[in-house]
């Protein structure tokens, strides 16, 4: 269990942070970049709680709160070990799993795609396709982090089906009143 006594440590004000083996990286490296990308969208899922939904969509979105704090610390962990233990929580296979199967049941309720769909509709879809953008941003800095130190495929795989966990939830979300779709040249 994390215990945290005090707020600021004064050690990251020359522009360092540390990361879970003890070593110190920039702020600006593409790692923490990508940490700071998945802790936005944590607070963009957060907004969207505050808005009325489904108790199963409120159960989802709980879930998916916890596990990127679970990526969160993945991200941090260096190395290329990438198996859960004790001193190393990693994002794991399971977990995707659950995402994927939650898509497919939402997906299964709801009407074929006829065309791209505007965000917006009710408070809790506006703010969840806000979340799905943010995690899209992150899902890119993480494959940019992934490109200069490695990041653990599990992880990466994660926050890939979080965006189409987050997509087809707002469309669920959005229930009765339907999605709102592009009209390709409507205002020509």
């Amino acid at each position: 269990m994390v215990r945290l006594t005090k707020i600021y440590t004064r050690t990251g004000d020359q522009g360092e942070t540390g990361l879970v083996d003890g070593s110190r990286v920039p702020k600006s490296d593409a790692r923490l970049v990508a940490m700071g990308d998945v802790d936005e969208t944590n607070s963009a899922i957060g907004v969207a709680l505050t808005h009325p939904m489904p108790d199963a969509a409120r159960a989802m979105l709980g879930r998916i709160q916890n596990e990127l704090f679970d990526l969160g610390a993945d991200l941090a962990t260096p190395g290329q070990d990438f198996t859960p233990g004790e001193m190393a929580l990693r994002i794991v296979a399971d977990q995707v799993g659950r995402l994927e199967r939650e898509i497919d049941t939402m997906n299964a309720t709801l009407p074929a795609l006829r065309s791209f769909i505007l965000p917006g509709g009710t408070a809790a879809a506006a703010a969840i396709h806000l979340a799905r953008a943010i995690a899209r941003r992150a899902e890119r800095a993480c494959v940019a982090a992934d490109g200069t130190v490695g990041l653990n495929p599990v992880a990466l795989a994660y926050i890939n089906r979080l965006s189409d966990h987050l997509f087809v939830l707002a469309r669920h979300v959005q229930g009765e009143t339907g999605d709102i779709l592009w009209q390709p040249g409507a205002t020509r």
